[in-house]
C-alpha cells in the first residue's frame, strides 16, 4: 500500500515509529518469550497485589529483608566452611552517570515548569485545553478503577494494539481513512445546512440592529 493510503501520509513503518530498537522489537512481539514473560510476570504481580492484600511497598520490604537474609547467611556460612562468598557484582555510581541522569531530569522538569508557566499566563490556550482534557480522562478513568489494575490494562494494550495494528494495518488505515472522508463529507453537509444559515441569520441581526 502506498504512503497516500497511510494514515496521516506517513511513509515510516510501525517498527520505525515505535523507535525500531528493543522497545519496538517487545511491543511488536519481534521477541515473543521477552514479550510474554513480561505480561506473565506483570499478571502474577497483579494477581499477588490483588488477592493476597500486599502493599507495593510491603511488598518490596519483604522480598528485599529476604533477599539480605540469604546473602547475610549465604556470606557467613561461606567464610565457615571455606567456600566462595556470593557471587556479588560491585555497585556503583560513576560521577559520569548521575551527572548525565541529572541533566535529563533538569531539562524534562524545567520544560514542565515553562509549559505550566505558559498554562497558568493563558499564553498556551492550545496547551492548557488539550492538558485539562488529559487531565479529566485521568479522574474519569481513576475513580473507575484502582492504580494498580491500570497499570496492568495499560500494559497490556501497549503490548497488543501496536502488534494487530501492524498485522493489520493494510486494512485498519484503509477503513479508518474511508471513515474520515464519510465524517468530512458529513461535516460539510453540516456546515452547509445548518452553520452557514446560522451565519447568514447572526449578520442579518446585526444589519437590523
Amino acid at each position: 500500500m502506498g504512503s497516500s493510503n497511510r494514515l496521516f501520509n506517513r511513509q515510516r513503518t510501525v517498527h520505525e515509529i515505535l523507535g525500531g530498537g528493543l522497545v519496538a522489537d517487545v511491543m511488536l512481539w519481534r521477541r515473543g518469550n521477552l514479550t510474554m514473560g513480561m505480561l506473565l510476570v506483570t499478571l502474577a504481580a497483579w494477581v499477588v497485589f490483588e488477592k493476597s492484600g500486599y502493599t507495593l511497598l510491603s511488598l518490596v520490604s519483604n522480598v528485599l529483608l529476604l533477599l539480605i537474609v540469604i546473602l547475610f547467611l549465604w556470606a557467613k556460612s561461606a567464610a565457615i566452611l571455606n567456600r566462595p562468598a556470593p557471587p556479588l557484582p560491585e555497585l556503583y555510581l560513576s560521577e559520569k552517570m548521575v551527572n548525565e541522569v541529572g541533566a535529563f531530569i533538569r531539562s524534562h522538569v524545567n520544560d514542565f515548569l515553562s509549559a505550566s508557566r505558559d498554562m497558568a499566563l493563558g499564553k498556551d490556550a492550545r496547551l492548557f485545553f488539550k492538558a485539562a482534557a488529559y487531565l479529566l480522562l485521568i479522574s474519569v478513568v481513576g475513580s473507575l478503577t484502582d492504580f494498580l489494575t491500570l497499570g496492568y490494562t495499560s500494559l497490556v494494550v501497549v503490548l497488543t494494539v501496536p502488534a494487530l495494528y501492524e498485522r493489520y494495518e493494510d486494512y485498519i488505515d484503509s477503513y479508518t481513512i474511508l471513515g474520515c472522508r464519510k465524517m468530512q463529507q458529513l461535516y460539510v453537509k453540516f456546515d452547509s445546512k445548518f452553520v452557514n444559515r446560522f451565519r447568514k441569520w447572526i449578520l442579518e441581526r446585526q444589519k437590523l440592529s
